[in-house]
């Protein structure tokens, strides 16, 4: 897994008990995520299909630096699929993991659209730093 970006946690992501607001986390993971989509499709076009089960492990608070990492699972014919964790990037424990997150390819009209990519474009992505 590799993790692409951080985020400072600031007073207004936060919720009544002063941790890290769960819908704040995971608006950061479908932004991260998407960007992550983009770039190994190729295109600016994908949607977010599907979310697996959500698992809070741990929370986050105000002045913690987070981490979010993706790791490439698989590619369908419209569809590009992800595993995501996100951890405390000075302590290393989990904040929170998602083992399935499912973006499409879509068109003007935000229709499934085949992709085109294949696995040995995705693979080959990866070797290159983005």
């Amino acid at each position: 897994m590799k993790f692409y970006s951080r985020k400072l946690i600031k007073p207004g992501d936060l919720n009544a008990n002063d941790t890290l607001f769960g819908g704040q986390l995971l608006k950061w993971i479908d932004e991260e995520a998407g960007i992550y989509a983009m770039t190994r499709l190729d295109t600016t076009r994908v949607v977010t299909k599907f979310m697996s089960e959500i698992n809070f492990v741990s929370s986050a608070r105000q002045a913690d630096v987070i981490e979010i990492g993706l790791e490439f699972l698989s590619i369908g014919r419209t569809s590009i699929t992800f595993r995501c964790e996100v951890r405390n990037l000075f302590t290393k424990k989990i904040i929170i993991s998602i083992e399935k997150l499912v973006f499409v390819s879509v068109d003007e009209n935000l229709k499934s659209l085949p992709h085109g990519k294949t696995l040995a474009d995705i693979e080959s992505k990866a070797q290159i730093k983005i």
